[in-house]
């Protein structure tokens, strides 16, 4: 499977997330927030109304791998500040999360971008066929 991205075959962006030093709850919580990503041509596909799952990463007893929260985007890529580009989501709970393990198990989810490349691109991305996917086995993601 290709790196690439497109606007036909995107299910939803990926952002990442690492437990430590981050307010994982706080991002949880339903209200708009902005999340840094990586400047990239992935940044100009985003699009509000996006899906978007948060993916913590790591190895955190409290927040193990895996998909933690499911939101949509609310606004375009702001690339405009001095600092690193940032996305306006609003992200809910995925309770409970959908974990690393059972992911690598499943026969379409185990080929997750996320999972192939983990120091990979933020925002990652996973096709409409894994979000279906992911969606059937894990009614919660939503």
């Amino acid at each position: 499977m290709s790196g690439a991205v497109a606007r036909g075959s995107l299910g939803a962006w990926v952002l990442k997330v690492d437990p430590t030093g981050s307010d994982i709850g706080g991002l949880l919580a339903g209200e708009p927030v902005a999340r840094c990503v990586r400047a990239s041509y992935r940044t100009a596909l985003v699009a509000p109304g996006d899906p978007v799952l948060l993916w913590v990463s790591g190895r955190d007893a409290t927040w193990p791998a895996g998909v933690h929260g499911s939101g949509r985007v609310l606004a375009a890529v702001d690339d405009a500040g001095p600092g690193q580009p940032s996305v306006c989501v609003a992200l809910r709970p995925v309770d409970p999360p959908v974990l690393r393990a059972d992911l690598l198990a499943h026969p379409v989810l185990s080929g997750l971008e996320v999972l192939r490349m983990a120091a990979g691109s933020n925002p990652s991305h996973v096709t409409r066929e894994q979000l279906d996917a992911l969606r059937h086995g894990w009614p919660q993601v939503g």
